[in-house]
């Protein structure tokens, strides 16, 4: 005993009561057995028809672009500093001013109520529960309305055709849906070759045959939970956010043209975007340092690095590849990587390569899938978990702390 009392009853240091109130959140019974993001994806490999995984999980062409987002980060090696006192480590991260309780959102993912039942609005109540951001995709099957009401805090991500009298008004509809933060998608300016679309039957738009009606009646759970339940409460999905009004349904034969000319979007069109809408403007596909310098001088607020999850051109390099150069042209812009992350270290090493910011998209569309809105706050809490105990295994407290000197390319 001391002058102070048994060292039992001495008050914690801040550091001490940090790590003491920190406790993993509760898991429901039904989600248990989900222990990473990739348990997620086989189990809605097993959910979801031939048809719509396919879609959800394929790449183009050879698939190298997709498989070349995992070799990417294969390629380096932690340095880990030992004897860092990692009690207060926290996995917070700030990105345009605003605070987010983990250092990764969730990113623009077409048809997402294909996938699963309401598939927006849910990825979108989750990432405002799990206090994170969260894209909507253009290629939405849910009003964009529905879910700025949902998720205030989302984000809007467009496929533009180089039209001025289809961009206008369209922003105009997001600025009015209360949108804050804009994303233009630039590298969609064709439909890529997804020969696994063929193979599997799956179209847009969506050709009813019998492979498709055997497909859904050997899949009961999506077909009953997703498909004819949208059916019966909501009628035939229609893409809602194309344009400034309704677009076609998915049974349209109108709806290539409804896209329009992607193949003429250019930079004097990113230059109306930015003098019509008045909150942040990213660009998203970006890859080559030159794009960047010159989005910069039009005044963009930050970069996307990505190949489109290795679904538009086959050969494109993983972000993760030009990160490093893309982050010394930025100008100090936010620069925020996508692409084939599927573990904490994976988003450690982005941050450690220079990202603000890193955005997660199959894995969670596919919790969506086979477990709803509570099945993607469960992965969000596991990718969370992981980051935290990576963070102390590393030796650091804060993503900010991270950089290259914790890596070495193996």
């Amino acid at each position: 005993m001391t002058a102070e009392g048994p060292a039992e009853s001495r008050a914690p240091t801040p550091a001490q009561a940090l790590s003491q109130k920190r406790a993993a959140p509760p898991v429901p019974p039904n989600l248990q057995k989900f222990l990473s993001l990739n348990d997620f994806e086989a189990a809605a490999q097993k959910h979801l028809p031939r048809m719509l995984h396919g879609y959800l999980a394929g790449g183009v062409e050879t698939d190298w672009s997709l498989e070349d987002n995992r070799r990417a980060f294969a390629e380096w090696g932690f340095i880990p500093r030992c004897l860092v006192d990692a009690r207060a480590r926290s996995t917070a991260a700030t990105l345009f001013g605003k605070e987010y309780d983990a250092p990764f959102g969730i990113p623009p993912m077409g048809s997402s109520a294909l996938i699963a039942y309401r598939g927006d609005l849910v990825l979108a109540q989750a990432a405002r529960a799990k206090r994170i951001p969260m894209i909507m995709s253009a290629s939405s099957l849910i009003r964009l309305e529905e879910v700025a009401k949902a998720n205030p805090d989302a984000w809007y991500q467009a496929y533009l055709p180089g039209e001025p009298e289809r961009i206008e008004p369209l922003v105009d509809r997001v600025v009015a849906a209360g949108f804050q933060t804009f994303v233009l998608t630039v590298d969609v300016q064709v439909s890529s070759n997804r020969e696994n679309n063929i193979r599997n039957g799956y179209s847009i738009p969506l050709k009813p045959s019998l492979r498709l009606f055997w497909q859904g009646a050997t899949h009961p759970r999506w077909s009953f939970g997703t498909w004819f339940r949208t059916l019966k409460n909501h009628g035939m999905p229609y893409f809602e956010n194309m344009d400034a009004g309704r677009g076609p349904p998915i049974l349209s034969r109108e709806l290539e043209r409804a896209f329009g000319a992607r193949d003429g979007l250019s930079w004097p069109h990113l230059e109306l975007i930015r003098r019509r809408f008045p909150g942040k403007l990213l660009i998203k596909g970006v890859l080559h340092p030159d794009d960047v310098v010159r989005a910069r001088e039009i005044g963009v607020d930050g970069f996307m690095v990505s190949n489109h999850g290795g679904r538009q051109l086959d050969g494109a390099v993983s972000g993760l590849r030009m990160l490093p150069e893309i982050v010394q042209v930025a100008g100090g812009l936010p620069v925020i990587y996508d692409g084939g992350v599927r573990r904490g270290t994976d988003v450690l090493k982005a941050y450690a390569l220079g990202a603000a910011f890193v955005f997660v998209g199959r894995p969670m569309l596919c919790a969506a899938a086979v477990r709803g809105q509570p099945g993607v706050e469960r992965a969000i809490d596991l990718l969370k978990e992981e980051i935290h105990r990576d963070l102390a295994l590393i030796g650091a407290n804060s993503m900010a702390e991270l950089g290259p000197r914790f890596l070495r390319r193996v």
